[in-house]
């Protein structure tokens, strides 16, 4: 015969598992109520005030801290700029919370089942795809996605011939991305028997094609053209641009806070006509590669 003791024992043994999983989530849902700072449009509007959290993946040029620990760069800027037009042009008050995430694929996804009042930065490419999961603002850039390898690599003839000329060579890619599905399409292409090595940041992509001259991947032009002004060894393969891409704010499906920014962007002769847009894109990107992205969005 058990003992009270023992049946009390054997009793919690059982139900364990349920007590962990409700701590568990419990513990998930306290995380995202500290996290979540924002208002929804209507809110805000009823209110003559609100807050927005701002998510963001750290990126040079784009999303960086200054030498005064101040967060800046290109998407940053514009947001701040977005937030005093709206200050500015409804009367009222905007506050920002700003929240790093590291890994891209919890960013976009931590976005995706947020509430209205919600934003995200990170060079996320406007796609029909993407469309179906979450909104976006209008574009705020034309990327170029560049092919390359080390400097060592000769330069490609045609993407056609990728097979012969860049025999020795295997493919880098960025689970996820777009850069992983342009890869596909030339293994699928031209290249069936082609072997994808991964990487989970485009600074790992860099550094390795830079140092071995054994991958090819695809980059965004920017963090090709930052590598080379710091002296890394890459080679850009032409015949492989793709001017096509389009980045955006990312915002919860179906956000009231989606027609605000349009607004914004449109209103006017449109924000990337104004000066304003130039200096920012100068300041944190240089004139060189300020000049090469306007050129892609003519």
């Amino acid at each position: 015969m058990k003992r009270p003791d023992q049946n009390i024992t054997t009793y919690f043994d059982m139900i364990r598992p349920f007590i962990v999983s409700l701590c568990m989530i419990l513990f998930f849902v306290s995380c995202v109520s500290d996290r979540q700072q924002a208002d929804d449009w209507m809110t805000v509007v009823s209110n003559g005030k609100g807050k927005i959290t701002l998510y963001y993946v750290p990126g040079d040029g784009f999303n960086y801290y200054d030498e005064n620990n101040i967060l800046t760069g290109v998407t940053t800027e514009i947001f701040r700029d977005f937030v005093k037009w709206v200050n500015d042009e409804y009367g009222y008050e905007i506050t920002v919370h700003f929240e790093e995430i590291l890994s891209w694929r919890d960013f976009y996804a931590t976005v995706m089942h947020s509430e209205s009042g919600t934003f995200g930065m990170g060079n996320v490419t406007i796609s029909d795809e993407r469309r179906a999961e979450i909104d976006f603002s209008p574009p705020y850039m034309t990327n170029i996605a560049v092919l390359i390898t080390n400097e060592e690599t000769d330069e490609l003839s045609e993407l056609k011939n990728i097979p012969d000329e860049f025999a020795q060579l295997r493919a880098l890619a960025f689970e996820g991305t777009l850069h992983e599905d342009r890869i596909k399409r030339i293994r699928d292409r031209y290249y069936p028997d082609l072997h994808i090595d991964y990487a989970y940041s485009n600074n790992e992509i860099i550094e390795a094609v830079a140092s071995d001259n054994r991958y090819f991947a695809y980059v965004d032009v920017y963090n090709y053209w930052r590598a080379r002004e710091a002296g890394m060894l890459l080679r850009r393969h032409t015949t492989g641009d793709e001017p096509s891409e389009q980045f955006g704010y990312i915002l919860p499906r179906n956000s009231d806070w989606t027609p605000v920014i349009t607004q914004f962007f449109n209103e006017g002769d449109g924000y990337l006509n104004s000066e304003r847009y130039r200096e920012i894109m100068t300041e944190h990107l240089g004139r060189g590669l300020a000049d090469l992205l306007e050129q892609a969005r003519q």
